[in-house]
């Protein structure tokens, strides 16, 4: 059997933490910026983990192995 790709857009936009966590951009931070506040930009500027639900999916996308 051929070995499985990962899936390109995945990769692009998620990573895998040391401890198997998920961590991606936040939402909200490409447009209509100029009524959030400096305070809540910040924070979405910062890396966001994605929760134990959809954290499955995202790792059969990148291939993860499963434990």
């Amino acid at each position: 059997m051929p070995k499985m790709k990962t899936h390109s857009g995945a990769k692009k936009r998620f990573k895998l933490t040391a401890k198997g966590k998920v961590r991606g951009r936040h939402a909200f931070t490409s447009h209509i910026l100029e009524k959030k506040s400096p305070k809540r930009k910040r924070q979405l500027g910062k890396a966001a983990i994605l929760s134990d639900h959809d954290a499955p999916r995202v790792k059969d996308l990148l291939g993860a192995k499963k434990k």
